[in-house]
């Protein structure tokens, strides 16, 4: 989740940069999609944060509940290495329901009620990460190269750019389009690092 937090708008910068850099990859040289288990593991960290988060929201401080909040953003990308292998679906849709509760509390006005909804289903999906159905989504790649969960979530810009980087070791390229890729890999990866999805966002319109 490291760079889908901090921006109204969720998006996964180097998964636009690696887009770019596998259209003009060898699709033979393209790592397999991870298999994924089925189960993320114990949420209790997670769910414990949550409910301080809720708690706290609940007395109308939405400052202090903000500030809470930021604790699960840091424990849930500390975890993301660890979690993300065993179910990346899974692991998406926490992803995303932690993302909209961030996104309510973060914004310029927050809306009581809109915080309150955001919470209120946080637990539910830490509850059953896989969800109660089948994923609704379809499977976004690029040159045979998995850049989205079977929700349609992008996947965490460390994945893409370990699969960017697999892939372009063995890849051959011309001297112009090399040179083109390790820009866009340099950029994309200062982005991920920075966790700066709003600036991200400008680069890549």
């Amino acid at each position: 989740m490291k760079n889908l937090l901090l921006g109204p708008v969720l998006i996964v910068v180097p998964v636009g940069v690696v887009a770019v850099g596998y259209a003009t990859l060898d699709p033979a040289s393209a790592p397999t999609a991870t298999v994924a288990a089925p189960t993320l593991g114990d949420m209790t960290p997670f769910r414990t944060i949550t409910t301080d988060v809720q708690t706290i929201a609940a007395t109308g401080d939405l400052n202090a509940a903000q500030t809470r909040s930021t604790d699960l953003e840091t424990a849930w990308n500390d975890a993301q290495s660890t979690l993300w292998p065993h179910d990346p679906t899974a692991w998406g849709n926490v992803d995303g329901a932690i993302d909209d509760a961030l996104t309510a509390l973060r914004a310029k006005a927050p809306d009581p009620a809109q915080v309150d909804a955001t919470l209120a289903s946080l637990p539910t999906t830490l509850a059953d990460p896989p969800g109660t159905g089948a994923a609704g989504g379809v499977v976004q790649s690029v040159s045979r190269i998995a850049t989205t969960d079977a929700n349609g979530r992008p996947l965490p810009c460390e994945v893409m750019l370990d699969q960017f980087r697999t892939t372009l070791a063995g890849a051959t390229l011309a001297d112009a389009d090399r040179a083109t890729i390790d820009t866009l890999q340099a950029k994309g990866t200062e982005r991920c690092n920075a966790d700066d999805d709003a600036r991200a966002d400008d680069f890549f319109a």
